[in-house]
């Protein structure tokens, strides 16, 4: 038996030794996208990061050296922005939440109705009706601000809530991601048996159709809230009265008075890193909901 036992060559050695040698060379390779991907994550990062860091500085801290160690002054900075004209910075933190929360709120409606009818219904000029809207898709803002401005003023709704809430209703991506949804979530058959069972065109929607489309609403809210709270070209063209100012316009007309008032600095860092706090907020809820949506789901299947 042991004549015939089976002696590995050389050869044959070096070749389980390669063998052995390549999960680690792909193990490498595979770490690339992750690597490409953390320095991503850090440059985007890193500006939120030294934000956060400067609005704990006082002014002597902030403009005599550079480090990200946090300071001292993020008390004082705060107590300062919230005195600074009788507390106008929260006046714009909640026009900012008016225009974000009510604006994406029906936006995300009028993304609902219309995704779903062009997903659902035959109709002469859809296809047509849908192109459209991917045109306005690729349509950079800046060109519809002026037309905008233009039919607000002869609506005599300039320098008014409704002159920054109005053009944010009709989202043309809103709809374009809605419809997509709505195609891949709500099968035919199921809307073919509500009416079968005698239930309306609306019972159908509410009932059977929203619930499915859910998780796609709630990103389109997302896409939206962002959007408008980030907003700055519309507010700027269409208001003149800073009572009524966004925290974006806000903040950028503090920094321009920053430029005669060095102090005012500090208080335009601390209010940016406020202002980014309900978009971390509002991104980790429904960080959670889309979860809890795909686990449901797949317990209900």
């Amino acid at each position: 038996m042991s004549s015939l036992a089976v002696h590995k060559t050389p050869a044959a050695a070096g070749a389980t030794g390669t063998a052995h040698r390549r999960p680690p060379l792909r193990s490498r390779i595979a770490l690339v996208p992750t690597i490409t991907l953390l320095l991503g994550a850090v440059y985007c990062l890193l500006p939120v990061a030294w934000v956060v860091i400067a609005s704990t500085k006082s002014g002597s801290e902030l403009f005599s050296t550079f480090t990200f160690l946090p300071g001292t002054g993020f008390a004082d900075n705060l107590a300062d922005l919230g005195a600074y004209r009788d507390g106008i910075y929260w006046q714009w933190m909640g026009n900012s939440a008016l225009y974000a929360v009510l604006g994406a709120l029906v936006s995300t409606c009028v993304s609902a109705f219309s995704g779903y009818a062009l997903a659902t219904y035959r109709f002469r000029g859809r296809e047509a009706m849908f192109n459209v809207l991917l045109a306005g898709v690729l349509m950079p803002p800046i060109i519809l601000a002026i037309p905008q401005y233009l039919l607000m003023a002869q609506a005599d709704l300039t320098d008014s809530y409704w002159s920054v809430l109005l053009p944010q209703i009709l989202s043309p991506y809103g709809v374009y991601l809605s419809r997509i949804y709505a195609t891949a979530a709500v099968p035919s058959d199921v809307v073919e048996a509500g009416r079968m069972d005698g239930a309306s065109e609306w019972r159908i929607f509410t009932r059977i159709a929203l619930p499915m489309m859910v998780p796609g609403m709630v990103t389109v809210f997302l896409f939206q809230f962002v959007a408008i709270w980030n907003n700055f070209l519309l507010p700027y063209i269409m208001l003149s009265d800073d009572e009524k100012f966004p925290i974006t316009l806000g903040l950028f007309t503090l920094l321009e008075q920053g430029a005669n008032t060095p102090a005012l600095y500090t208080l335009v860092i601390t209010g940016a890193f406020l202002a980014v706090v309900p978009l971390v907020a509002l991104f980790l809820v429904i960080q959670r909901f889309w979860s809890l949506d795909l686990l449901s789901g797949a317990v209900k299947s």
